[in-house]
């Protein structure tokens, strides 16, 4: 009589479309699969319920990482965090990016469970919604996430006030005279780290009883080559332009250049990251930093201790730290 481990084996290859073989060698690491296969095996397996953890007993000493970009240098910093944590013990990693897609986002994971890490670090687009986090928790992997804010109870994260920081920005802004701020933003659907940043400008401009604009969602790869605000500044005529990171920071201050506007004289910007590139830039960005790196290395040691036994899950929430710089100024008074 077949037992039900073989029965799930025999469903997975069904499912798979592939030998009971081919899953053994999948779910133990030994033998050739190829990669394509080695996918339909672990999204076969997740689909059913197949206990991967109790086959892939053998994990191999890695932490699989999953970025939406790594254009975006922030990205960069926690990656590399991520690895002189994973380097003082002796493993290894394997990293992925999504493009913001959400469907690419949990292709991707599959094709990272199938390797077998001790487990894993993501940055997803949503961790409320997100298939690509459910998949990594059905298959029992230890798991944080990074930068996310809003993740499940039970999942250990690792990620900054976002809707604090924001909305200390915003009031810097009011405090100085500015009352027409709008926000640009990544798309909502591609980054619940976005979405939070808006509310926290919409937290301040309620609190100053003054209408909150609509955001200016935009994509986020196709944004950092250029932004059209020429109906932005028409409609609104902003005095300030407050950005959901600072690549869409830089991106905004070209386009009020191309517009023949001065920054800050005409409009003033703000960003959210702190990355070296724009805190370089001329005029400085006066944006929010988060500790990247220090991130990293706090997930990746939390993710370690989580997979040898010793804590539970946690959310942990570094410091942000507001960076002053030139990109703020007064408004100008308006004409009669």
């Amino acid at each position: 009589m077949m037992s039900a481990t073989e029965t799930t084996i025999r469903e997975v290859a069904a499912l798979a479309g592939c030998s009971i073989a081919t899953v053994s060698r999948v779910v133990t690491g030994h033998g050739p699969v190829s990669d394509q296969m080695r996918k339909r095996v672990v999204q076969s397996a997740l689909e059913l319920g197949f206990p991967l953890t109790r086959t892939l007993a053998q994990a191999r000493p890695v932490i699989s990482v999953l970025v939406p970009s790594l254009t975006n240098p922030v990205f960069a910093g926690v990656v590399a965090g991520i690895e002189q944590r994973a380097r003082a013990a002796n493993m290894f990693t394997i990293l992925g990016q999504s493009n913001y897609d959400p469907a690419q986002e949990e292709d991707v994971v599959s094709t990272l469970i199938g390797e077998r890490p001790t487990g894993m670090i993501l940055t997803v687009c949503d961790p409320a919604t997100s298939r690509a986090l459910e998949r990594v928790r059905k298959a029992g992997m230890p798991v944080v996430t990074i930068y996310n804010e809003g993740t499940p109870d039970g999942v250990a994260s690792v990620s900054v006030d976002s809707r604090g920081a924001v909305r200390q920005l915003t009031e810097e802004l009011l405090s100085i005279g500015h009352r027409r701020i709008v926000f640009v933003a990544g798309k909502f659907t591609s980054s619940d780290r976005s979405s939070y940043r808006y509310q926290g400008y919409r937290d301040a401009m309620v609190a100053a009883r003054l209408i909150a604009s609509p955001p200016i969602e935009v994509d986020f790869i196709d944004a950092t080559k250029d932004i059209d605000l020429t109906e932005v500044l028409s409609t609104h005529q902003p005095t300030a332009i407050m950005a959901s990171n600072d690549l869409l920071a830089l991106t905004v201050i070209a386009s009020l250049r191309r517009a023949g506007l001065s920054v800050p004289g005409d409009v003033s910007v703000t960003g959210f990251d702190g990355i070296d590139f724009a805190r370089q830039s001329s005029p400085k960005l006066t944006t929010i930093r988060q500790p990247s790196q220090s991130m990293g290395t706090l997930a990746a040691s939390l993710l370690l201790e989580m997979a040898a036994g010793h804590k539970a899950p946690m959310q942990l929430r570094p410091d942000f730290i507001p960076l002053a710089g030139e990109t703020v100024a007064p408004p100008r008074p308006r004409e009669p």
